[in-house]
């Protein structure tokens, strides 16, 4: 093992209060997106009850409870996910090599691409 692949103490601990860091905020998104589609599924769903004949023959109290318990559990995960993914994809980022994080165009390199067939451009 060389002297650059040594972990440190301090390399350690900043690695875990990032990750704490991120699961807070992962967490508040995710009970914020609960939250929000909960609302948003109960409203159409108490009043489609209220006012619809067949919603109103068909869905008893644990339907209506069912639905609106679906949709803000999908939320819930839904949103874990995404702000995981994207948390992740922020930090690795900002921790890669200088030559990994230029993703500009160079357009020496797109003049050397072959240029599709004819019948392909528009």
């Amino acid at each position: 093992m060389s002297s650059t692949a040594t972990v440190t103490l301090g390399h350690l601990e900043n690695k875990l209060t990032l990750a704490k860091r991120c699961s807070r905020e992962a967490t508040f998104a995710r009970a914020k997106a609960a939250a929000i589609a909960m609302v948003a599924s109960a409203v159409p769903t108490l009043a489609s009850v209220r006012m619809l004949p067949w919603a109103k023959a068909n869905l008893n109290p644990t339907g209506q409870a069912l639905i609106i318990c679906t949709v803000a559990g999908m939320a819930y995960f839904i949103a874990a996910d995404k702000t995981i993914l994207s948390l992740a994809r922020r930090h690795s980022y900002e921790s890669a090599p200088d030559h990994l994080k230029d993703t500009s165009f160079h357009v020496a390199a797109a003049a050397a691409r072959p240029r599709p067939p004819a019948f392909f451009r528009p």
